[in-house]
């Protein structure tokens, strides 16, 4: 009976610790923020229009928020958020919190978040660069598997069920021949930069739905059984045999 007493103790115990643990992590303030438009890059580099906001107590009624020791705002209503310009504070490293109250007057004060505003020129200097190297990117995907192509002509018979890969297939505004999108290809928006392998036509191109491909599949079987003459002379043959028959009959 005694033991059994205890263990409820230290049931109840633990039960209101963890209560309490749970109301004590309700009542936090906590400080987050989000880029709105600028530059937000590494080292907590910062630069242009961005958002402060908060999540604290059931009965938070006001948010101060700061840059260092200056309050640059105040929100009396849900939810709390608060945009500025880095443009508008001096340059370097800053300390950002927000400051609560509930609406019986409890003071919370949020975790503190330390960037630094840079200048829009030292931006430029990082995202130029980047930049760069994106189109580097762009020109090695899309030129490398043209060169590497140049004077090659992919010789697949017309109607051949083709296996378009993860990249997905296309087909050529030129000579309507679906085939498979090379892994380098570029993209740009909703279409690719890539080179025909059939005709070498160079452009862009929109990745097909496989039954859009397999269509153009069945539509080159139309174009490998072009219409014969029955008695199978080609045409030119065909004009010199009339011009042969009208000389019988003119004399």
């Amino acid at each position: 009976m005694k033991k059994m007493y205890v263990a409820f103790l230290l049931a109840v115990v633990v039960g209101l610790l963890a209560a309490g643990t749970v109301l004590a992590q309700n009542e936090e303030l906590i400080l987050k923020m989000s880029r709105d438009w600028g530059y937000g890059g590494f080292n907590n580099d910062i630069q242009g229009l961005f958002s402060m906001k908060v999540t604290g107590p059931a009965d938070l009624a006001r948010v101060e928020y700061y840059v260092d020791s200056t309050k640059i705002g105040e929100v009396t209503q849900a939810p709390f958020n608060l945009q500025f310009s880095t443009d508008d504070h001096p340059l370097g490293i800053h300390q950002l919190y927000a400051v609560g109250y509930s609406s019986s007057g409890q003071e919370y004060r949020s975790n503190v978040i330390t960037v630094e505003f840079v200048p829009e020129q030292d931006v430029l200097k990082f995202l130029l660069p980047v930049l760069g190297v994106i189109v580097v990117a762009i020109l090695l995907s899309t030129l490398v598997p043209l060169l590497t192509s140049r004077g090659k002509r992919l010789n697949l018979p017309l109607g051949t069920e083709r296996h378009y890969g993860l990249r997905g297939g296309a087909i050529c505004p030129k000579c309507q021949r679906p085939f498979t999108l090379p892994f380098f290809s570029a993209n740009l928006g909703f279409s690719k930069l890539a080179a025909c392998p059939f005709c070498g036509r160079f452009g862009l191109v929109r990745v097909e739905s496989s039954v859009r491909l397999r269509q153009a599949e069945k539509a080159e079987l139309a174009k490998a059984q072009p219409d014969q003459p029955v008695s199978g002379e080609t045409e030119d043959e065909k004009l010199k045999k009339d011009l042969d028959n009208s000389k019988y009959q003119g004399t």
